[in-house]
């Protein structure tokens, strides 16, 4: 599978969650579904709204805790210049 950083919001500026994985499509759903209790279900943060593709999985997850340690602004900032609309991207993703 593909290494990859992904945010999730609530809604538009709404709630946000950096994630890691190495399958993407499940673990979006699974946090949709709300399968595993913890923040995502918590705070309902269920649309997917930013993708970030590595070669390694310790690349992912240098970037994960890079990205957790920013500014909620520059946090924003990235996902408007990927995604001005927040537009939910699971479609785009889902198997």
């Amino acid at each position: 599978m593909t290494p990859c950083v992904y945010i999730l919001a609530s809604s538009y500026n709404g709630t946000l969650y950096i994630g890691v994985t190495s399958n993407l499509p499940q673990r979006v759903w699974q946090h949709r579904e709300g399968l595993f209790d913890g923040f995502t279900k918590r705070y309902g943060v269920k649309t997917l709204i930013y993708r970030e593709i590595h070669d390694t999985m310790e690349s992912a997850i240098g970037r994960e805790k890079q990205m957790k340690l920013w500014k909620r602004s520059w946090k924003i900032e990235l996902i408007e210049r990927n995604n001005p609309n927040w537009l939910d991207l699971y479609d785009t993703i889902a198997l």
